[in-house]
């Protein structure tokens, strides 16, 4: 069981010797090479292997994850790659394990893989990428996880929401406001669920922007299924949208040329884009707040929690507000 010390900090023992020993106890033999890659809720590492190319050591964060839903999130992964879809998914052992067990910390092991950021104006890798979605998503209305939270009003909307509030970060003079804006949000996210339902939820990558996609010569790869869950297609799909409306419909036009290629697209889910965008904001805020204990997200998001940041907080939820009350009255 973790301490309250530990939960505050919990990499404190994870030094570059254990590490390395982390890497060696499944086999491998470690150069003493190692670098910190970025990322903020897992720990992330290249380590020099003797003989051969570099291995990423991805080490989890103690206590978000139950090992089934990790091994879900591995499983995905596997079922993807025998399809030839181009993901990075963790090295399996010669007994087929995926994920490792070193003291306190939970590991997995990857092949190392290099490429450039998707460039969301080019409709070329858009449509390309859109092919890949559906790919993607054809594998993964074939079952459903288990152990993987589902994308609903409750889990990213009202529990951020009440996280929020329980844990006093929204400041006093801000409060009557922040809360009648969220629960009108949260209202009219509830409506528009309603009015599309029902809805076919398939197993999705789940935080799918263009900083979890490489492209490179042999083309796109998805990274980081830490977040895959279960919900509807246009999920993964909105979060390459940007600019104004005539930038989205180009840019939507592309991804669902491909995209229809391999699965089929029901187009009331555009309905819900504005929805699940609300509910990024609050479930995001709320992921910033429950690792604000953790002593790199301070220092890496010194923004966050100041009464600035909750001001801009709020005029961007009355925006959306606003966006949502379009969403609710015309459908695309």
């Amino acid at each position: 069981m973790q301490t309250d010390d530990n939960k505050n900090t919990p990499y404190a023992t994870l030094t570059p010797d254990l590490i390395l020993d982390a890497v060696e106890s499944v086999g491998f033999h470690c150069t003493g090479s190692l670098l910190a890659l970025n990322s903020y809720e897992n720990r992330v590492y290249q380590i020099g292997i003797e003989d051969a190319a570099p291995l990423i050591a991805k080490f989890y964060r103690p206590g978000r994850w139950a090992d089934a839903s990790i091994l879900e999130e591995h499983q995905f992964a596997l079922e993807l790659l025998e399809h030839e879809i181009p993901v990075i998914a963790p090295l399996p052992t010669e007994h087929g394990d995926t994920l490792h067990h070193f003291q306190a910390f939970r590991f997995a092991l990857f092949p190392r893989k290099g490429g450039r950021v998707l460039e969301l104006d080019n409709l070329e890798q858009l449509e390309w990428m859109g092919r890949f979605l559906g790919r993607l998503h054809a594998v993964g209305a074939c079952k459903s996880f288990k152990h993987r939270i589902r994308l609903d009003i409750q889990s990213y909307g009202y529990d951020p929401y009440r996280f929020l509030v329980d844990q006093h970060f929204i400041p006093a003079e801000l409060m009557h406001n922040f809360c009648h804006t969220v629960e009108a949000i949260l209202q009219s996210v509830e409506q528009i669920f309603q009015q599309v339902e029902p809805l076919a939820s398939i197993r999705l990558h789940g935080d799918c922007h263009a900083g979890n996609v490489l492209w490179n010569a042999g083309g796109l790869q998805i990274v980081d299924l830490d977040d895959c869950l279960m919900g509807p297609a246009i999920q993964d799909i909105w979060m390459l949208l940007s600019g104004d409306h005539a930038q989205v419909k180009a840019q939507l036009d592309s991804i669902l040329s491909g995209y229809r290629e391999f699965y089929d697209f029901d187009p009331i889910q555009l309905r819900l884009i504005e929805s699940f965008r609300a509910l990024r904001m609050l479930h995001y805020a709320a992921w910033l707040a429950r690792r604000w204990h953790d002593p790199a997200f301070p220092l890496s998001f010194p923004w966050f929690n100041t009464p600035r940041y909750w001001q801009e907080q709020l005029q961007h939820l009355r925006e959306q507000a606003v966006l949502l009350d379009d969403a609710l009255n015309n459908e695309t």
